[in-house]
């Protein structure tokens, strides 16, 4: 059944593995990934780069679950956080995401937790990994 919202445009063929159309053909599946467009896909990246604080960056990561099915991680990695690449920002595996959209969205908080360090630092402090500072 394809839903009457629209829906993502299909990637080139070769250029992605997303598996889109055979999510379209599968019955019972979860097509909500499917109603992020290009257009709402730059929507949704500005406003990564735009997260204000550690709830906002919550916040988000709630609603793209919610609207979309999208289940993100973020977390300090293991080894001491230098910067902002020590954040693990980890996207679960989801039929029918673009292997871009995967790459786009850890990079958008990327650059948002760049432009608001206080986040990171708030993030670290959450798991408690500032306790002796």
């Amino acid at each position: 059944m394809i839903p009457s919202l629209p829906i993502r445009s299909p990637c080139p063929p070769g250029a992605c593995v997303c598996d889109r159309e055979r999510l379209l053909e599968t019955s019972g599946t979860d097509l909500r990934i499917l109603c992020l467009t290009r257009q709402e896909e730059k929507r949704l990246l500005e406003r990564l780069e735009n997260i204000v604080s550690l709830s906002d960056l919550e916040h988000m990561q709630r609603r793209m679950f919610e609207q979309l099915g999208i289940r993100l991680h973020v977390a300090p990695g293991v080894n001491e956080v230098r910067s902002m690449r020590g954040i693990i920002i980890d996207i679960a595996e989801l039929p029918g995401m673009c292997r871009k959209t995967r790459a786009a969205i850890p990079a958008a908080i990327r650059r948002g937790l760049e432009k608001h360090p206080e986040i990171a630092w708030s993030l670290l402090n959450a798991h408690d990994l500032l306790r002796d500072a």
